[in-house]
């Protein structure tokens, strides 16, 4: 399906480049989705997803992180980004779908990071209504067993010196994560080595940020998620203490496969099967 890129300046030297998917139905469109990644993806992991809700009758919006995909500088290292950063640019986004479609219900779709970053926009009352996708809290201790097994190496030894050597994480390189500027990576590693992850890092003002999300959430999780344990999804969503959710939990059995994984859902495989569901989820009553 076709699309259009858009690039919104975010900052001095950043941008954040945006993908649009208009609705290609004949009927008027239902809403608009903003699809923001997870930690390290660009956006063109969420191309064929992103297609599939234009041919539902959705607009759709997918977009990379200042630092990454095609927002990303000619090199990483100097560039200056924190996740603050990126909440900002979120934002940009938001504003940016509501200017084109002012009309339109807004929906946010949000892959792992992008489930977590909601306590930190300035601008989510915007937001009808939020399903997270293998969103978790990262805690590492609360990691699922496969990415425990060595999560500890990578905080504690892959991270600090790599960074400090290179002058940002070379996590292509490591085939750890992806290439992450030096103020994300730092201070996502602060926040996995806290028990209470964001809020026990960034304090009382953003545990208050989190409360106050007052959306409709679904929360979708699978069972053989190798990064996301069930607690620490649950862990996450208790700082939305004030948002009513639903959490449906999923095991590859109960769509007739044998694997989806932290990174499956927006495989182009699960288009008759997992895809099917969005559109129940995001206009749920």
């Amino acid at each position: 399906m076709p699309s259009t890129e858009h690039t919104l300046a975010v900052g001095e030297g950043a941008r954040c480049v945006v993908r649009v998917f208009e609705s290609s139905s004949t009927s008027p469109p239902r809403g608009t989705v903003v699809i923001p990644s997870a930690m390290g993806v660009a956006q063109s992991y969420y191309g064929r997803f992103a297609e599939w809700l234009s041919t539902q009758g959705y607009c759709a919006i997918t977009f990379d992180y200042r630092g990454i995909g095609r927002s990303a500088p000619s090199s990483l290292r100097g560039f200056e980004a924190t996740i603050f950063d990126w909440a900002r640019d979120c934002d940009a986004v938001i504003e940016f779908a509501k200017q084109r479609w002012p009309e339109l219900p807004l929906f946010w779709v949000g892959h792992s990071l992008g489930g977590q970053l909601l306590g930190l926009l300035a601008n989510r009352a915007r937001i009808e209504r939020v399903m997270t996708v293998a969103t978790g809290n990262g805690y590492w201790l609360e990691n699922s067993w496969p990415t425990r097994r060595f999560v500890w190496w990578m905080w504690y030894v892959a991270v600090p010196v790599a960074t400090r050597l290179v002058g940002y994480f070379p996590g292509k390189r490591l085939r750890k994560v992806g290439d992450l500027p030096r103020g994300v990576i730092e201070q996502w590693r602060r926040w996995c080595l806290d028990r209470e992850y964001v809020v026990g890092v960034e304090g009382e003002n953003v545990r208050a940020s989190y409360s106050s999300v007052e959306m409709p959430m679904v929360c979708v999780s699978f069972t053989d998620d190798e990064m996301m344990s069930e607690q620490s999804v649950r862990s996450l969503h208790r700082l939305y203490s004030h948002a009513p959710i639903e959490y449906r939990r999923i095991a590859p059995r109960d769509i007739g496969v044998r694997r989806i994984g932290h990174f499956g859902f927006f495989r182009p495989q699960f288009e008759q099967t997992l895809w099917t569901m969005v559109p129940r989820w995001l206009e749920a009553q």
